[in-house]
């Protein structure tokens, strides 16, 4: 295995982690500005009513996303098994 072949297997690893990760991250992020916004224009800054609203969303965007980050998996891992196969 050359240097190339692992730098081209870290490189589609964090692709990977960046295209399962970055949906969940950006709805949290998403529902924690919007609750943030809310809590300015009411005034009401409670610490813990940003925490629930964001637990229900990232859960309910995993079980939604779940699928997709499966697909992605398998696809790397066919990719890695053909890498393999290959040597």
């Amino acid at each position: 295995m050359t240097s190339a072949e692992v730098l081209d297997f870290g490189r589609d690893g964090v692709w990977l982690m960046l295209q399962m990760a970055a949906p969940v991250m950006i709805i949290g992020l998403v529902v924690g500005v919007a609750i943030a916004l809310v809590q300015a224009l009411t005034q009401v800054q409670e610490m813990t009513l940003v925490f629930v609203p964001k637990i229900i969303a990232i859960f309910i965007s995993l079980i939604v996303l779940l699928p997709l980050m499966g697909a992605l998996m398998g696809g790397y891992m066919n990719r890695v098994m053909e890498r393999i196969a290959l040597m």
